[in-house]
């Protein structure tokens, strides 16, 4: 198995740079997710590691050798595409072994490797099928094995699920999981999907604009967020945020008042605000709290309350602002038109004007 190392990694068309200078290391046997908006770079660095695109500058190492100009087939790479690829004139036998027997590989080695796939990802009665005979779950089943007989060092796929329907896709990252866990490999995973991203991966890379927000582990980048960018982006349904602005900071603690809301001032145990300092206060649905009979309460008129059963969601808005509120007691809000509830600062967080988090 083989790490890959990106040390200042860039790519231009012209004078438009769209990757700028990623540096990053992936370890031996790690899922890494790459994360992002549309257009945030992910699939173009995906394709540079894949070398389907040049890099304009900086090192791509894998296993310590320097890959930069190395032909993609001899990389140890295989890669899973959004559209499946699959040659719609042969066999599902056929697809996934063509590669082997592109590399004249002998045929009794193509069968085994073949069979030994299909078992894994249990195909082995549809080998004999074309792939119009497949369902859209059916055939990235047979993208992904065509891969495996590879027998790669790691594997990239490119938003390999955003054709499936919902249901499709919940049971496909599943399968992908337990892929992992069976082939003990690299894998890089890109997606747009941030619910993608916190089941499948041991590692997620948030990237924004061509460069790197920040990187962790799922839950470390959902509880301790770099800045206001990652905070608003990893979590479903996504934090909230309020203008404010600091009217009292010590070494323990600083005040806001907040822009709307009638004034409402909330104190949060942060060390580094600075009085008369514009900031924005971040506050996740299922960390606002019951209504406190003495202390700050804010209150937002309801549009619509989405009921899951166990829990809901409550969309309000204040001063046109929308907000995003969970409810555990279900049923409680039920025909309500507006809604109450309490911070806890203990689980809020602040954010600077240049949106970096004040700790």
């Amino acid at each position: 198995m083989s790490s890959l190392n990106l040390r200042e990694l860039r790519k231009s068309y012209g004078a438009l740079e769209v990757i700028k200078g990623v540096n990053l290391d992936i370890t031996s046997k790690e899922f890494v997710v790459f994360v992002g908006p549309s257009g945030c770079g992910k699939s173009t660095l995906l394709r540079m590691i894949a070398g389907l695109e040049h890099i304009s500058s900086g090192d791509l190492t894998i296993g310590g050798k320097r890959m930069n100009d190395v032909d993609p087939s001899k990389r140890g790479i295989a890669m899973v595409f959004q559209t499946y690829a699959l040659y719609p004139h042969m066999t599902v036998r056929e697809n996934m072994g063509f590669a082997l027997r592109f590399a004249k590989v002998p045929k009794d080695e193509i069968r085994r490797q073949v069979d030994a796939a299909a078992k894994i990802l249990a195909l082995d009665p549809l080998m004999d099928r074309l792939p119009k005979e497949l369902s859209g779950g059916q055939r990235q089943r047979v993208a992904i094995g065509r891969a495996i007989v590879r027998q790669p060092e790691v594997f990239l796929f490119d938003e390999p699920l955003s054709n499936l329907d919902a249901e499709l896709r919940v049971h496909m990252r599943i399968e992908i999981a337990r892929l992992h866990k069976e082939l003990q490999t690299t894998i890089i995973y890109v997606t747009h999907d941030q619910v993608e991203a916190m089941t499948l991966a041991d590692k997620i890379v948030v990237l924004r604009d061509g460069r790197i927000e920040q990187v962790g582990r799922p839950l470390d980048l959902y509880d301790d967020p770099d800045n206001q960018f990652v905070a608003g982006f990893i979590g479903s349904p996504k934090m909230n945020f309020f203008a404010a602005e600091v009217i009292e900071a010590s070494a323990q603690s600083a005040t806001m008042r907040l822009a709307d809301h009638g004034g409402v001032a909330v104190t949060l145990p942060v060390q580094n605000a600075k009085k008369g300092e514009k900031v924005t206060l971040g506050v996740r649905p299922e960390h606002f709290i019951t209504a406190p009979a003495e202390g700050p309460s804010l209150t937002f008129a309801i549009d619509v309350a989405e009921h899951l059963g166990s829990t809901s969601f409550v969309y309000a808005h204040s001063h046109g602002e929308p907000i995003i509120i969970e409810r555990e007691e279900a049923r409680s809000d039920v025909g309500a038109t507006s809604i109450t509830v309490g911070i806890d600062p203990s689980k809020a967080y602040l954010f600077a004007a240049n949106g970096q988090r004040i700790r």
